[in-house]
């Protein structure tokens, strides 16, 4: 999964300001620590988002510190995008490998777009990539 280390810091207005190091655009906050986590989620993932249709890097995730994931579907389009740029070729390429138009391939890297995990599965492997699913035990 992918996650980032956030901060959470006391208001002056009793709520908690969320802050993610890593990515400094995001900045949120929560009335509480659940309400905070939440809403950090929803930050981070409408981060990554932004930075992906601005062709920028991601930076790498955090295993360290007070660690929150992003979904599920939004850590396997992140990845796509990673492994995209790793790749060297564009968007129009990845179209072509697939036969798909390019619409549909822009959707695949839309965070906020429900794409189906065999589309996800089929642009991996367009990419000479495979995708491994661990299940394991909640810490």
């Amino acid at each position: 999964m992918i996650g980032y280390r956030i901060e959470l810091t006391p208001d002056d207005n009793g709520t908690l300001l969320v802050t993610c190091p890593k990515i400094p655009m995001v900045v949120t906050y929560g009335q509480d620590r659940d309400d905070a986590l939440h809403h950090a989620v929803d930050a981070i993932e409408v981060a990554l988002g932004s930075m992906i249709a601005d062709s920028e890097p991601i930076p790498l995730p955090d295993t360290e510190g007070l660690v929150v994931r992003v979904s599920l579907l939004a850590a396997l389009k992140v990845q796509l995008y990673v492994a995209l740029r790793a790749s060297g070729i564009t968007r129009a390429e990845l179209a072509r490998r697939l036969s798909w138009n390019r619409e549909s391939v822009d959707r695949l890297f839309r965070l906020d777009h429900a794409s189906r995990l065999d589309q996800l599965e089929a642009a991996f492997g367009a990419l000479g990539r495979q995708v491994d699913i661990e299940v394991r035990e909640a810490a």
